[in-house]
């Protein structure tokens, strides 16, 4: 049986490839023993378990931006978290190590290394973070999802994803009715990722009643953070609903229900949105090194999606971009054409089959 070790956490835009990664796994070998390494402070202390994986936790070790006293117990740190990493490691009996960055991903790496255990990389977005580039520099196998990504070795797989985006199983007048939508109505979908986004969600509440007057409904994921008893339900006078959620488990379901999207650019956003043919309102994080941006860009120079810059988002201009376009089947039909095309489906398989090779030729040796 062989044993493979997960590592990644944090946010969806690590969770959800690894999930997806594991799946493969368990497809192409169903016997496979899967571990999964992560933080009692991340996502993936709820949706590791919800997947059916096993999850292991270890001290999260964050970098800290500036000198102060977080630095000077950052060796301390990494050296508790790597010891962590190789116990788990040891009691998986593990083959091989395959990690989608973050901060849980560095002690893992390391760990493995000192192990000489077999590492894989996957990294998600256009700039690299630092974790993957360290990993990177010892990885039998290093995948990137954006043909600009700077990693040596590399090899250009796409994102790992859900077999329910790449292969839907549900129509949109289905998935709208799983959420209680109109079948036949023109549907919005806001998310400002697993967390929910303050300003995306001000804006679609300021300019929801011209959404709303334009005849189209709105499923908006507010983030569990952002969901109160305040987030009502609204039956607009023209017969549009406005519903609010505080999370989806499935956004294969929240995909097909839609016919435009308001979001922000994570890596995981741009690419399941593209496989899916939902074309989409991109809202970038204005933070680090601006790599929201950078994930849509190719999207929105193919005309397949449209970029809104945090700097000019507000209710009228939210409204002016979403009403024009979600009314016009014609040229969504045409955006979604062409995001499919951008992106291979198929990066999942693909990496599976990667760690799996990492894990064989460990064992030859």
């Amino acid at each position: 049986m062989t044993s493979i070790v997960l590592a990644g956490g944090g946010t969806a835009g690590h969770t959800s490839p690894l999930i997806a990664t594991a799946k493969a796994l368990q497809q192409l070998e169903p016997d496979v023993r899967l571990v999964s390494i992560g933080t009692a402070k991340g996502l993936e202390t709820r949706v590791i378990p919800a997947a059916g994986l096993e999850l292991a936790l270890i001290t999260p070790v964050p970098l800290p931006r500036r000198p102060g006293m977080e630095l000077l117990k950052l060796p301390w740190r990494l050296t508790k978290s790597v010891r962590e990493a190789r116990a788990v490691l040891r009691r998986a009996g593990a083959q091989a190590l395959v990690g989608f960055g973050g901060y849980v991903s560095i002690p893992a790496y390391l760990a493995a290394r000192t192990m000489r255990v077999p590492v894989v990389v996957h990294e998600a977005n256009k700039l690299a973070g630092i974790s993957n580039r360290i990993g990177a520099r010892f990885a039998a196998f290093t995948a990137i999802t954006f043909r600009e990504t700077e990693l040596p070795g590399s090899t250009l797989i796409g994102m790992p994803m859900s077999s329910t985006i790449t292969h839907p199983s549900v129509d949109k007048v289905e998935a709208r009715r799983r959420f209680g939508l109109d079948p036949q109505r023109p549907t919005l979908l806001v998310s400002g990722g697993s967390q929910g986004a303050v300003r995306i969600n001000e804006a679609v509440l300021g300019a929801l009643d011209e959404i709303l007057g334009a005849g189209v409904q709105v499923l908006h994921v507010l983030g569990p953070k952002n969901f109160s008893e305040d987030s009502a339900v609204v039956e607009h006078a023209s017969g549009a609903r406005y519903l609010p959620v505080a999370f989806v488990e499935d956004m294969a379901v929240a995909y097909a229900a839609a016919d435009l999207m308001v979001a922000r650019a994570g890596a995981a956003t741009v690419m399941e949105t593209a496989v899916s043919g939902l074309p989409v309102v991109f809202v970038p994080l204005p933070w680090g090194n601006g790599e929201q941006a950078r994930n849509a860009a190719e999207l929105v120079a193919a005309d397949a999606g449209v970029m809104l810059p945090e700097s000019q988002l507000s209710a009228g201009t939210l409204a002016a971009s979403v009403v024009p376009l979600v009314t016009d089947s014609a040229r969504l039909a045409r955006m979604s054409d062409d995001a499919r095309r951008q992106y291979p489906a198929d990066a999942a398989e693909n990496l599976a089959r990667a760690v799996l090779e990492a894990a064989r030729t460990k064992e030859a040796k």
